[in-house]
């Protein structure tokens, strides 16, 4: 895997979960602007899922197999757009709380993707 990329999600998720924990501490819905934070983490998460499947495709295969990995990515994949949808249903502060748990979580499966696949992945 590129880790890179893996490195670069993981930075980009934290500071977004943190933004959207402070909109929730301020007692505040996510609000436009988190939305396009989520669009950009979503666009990179994206792209390693398409990186990760054209590895596959070439041949590589992952150290602790192949279905953990493709799980695992489509979770990483899912986690940001699914909490920003629940906050759209939640418009108080406790939609910014899931959005900043989501991104969490994307930071955690990034580290357990890197992990699966192996230190000296590509």
């Amino acid at each position: 895997m590129l880790d890179a990329l893996t490195v670069a999600i993981g930075a980009a998720a934290l500071p977004l979960a943190v933004w959207c924990g402070h909109a929730a501490w301020r007692d505040q819905p996510t609000k436009d602007w988190h939305f396009i934070g989520m669009a950009v983490v979503t666009v990179l998460v994206l792209v390693q899922l398409v990186v990760g499947l054209v590895q596959l495709a070439r041949g590589e295969k992952p150290e602790q197999g192949t279905v953990l990995f493709v799980a695992y990515l489509m979770g990483a994949f899912a986690a940001v757009p699914a909490a920003g949808m629940l906050s759209l249903s939640e418009r108080t502060k406790w939609g910014s709380v899931t959005v900043a748990a989501g991104a969490v979580v994307l930071a955690v499966l990034e580290v357990r993707l890197y992990d699966i696949w192996g230190s000296t992945g590509a």
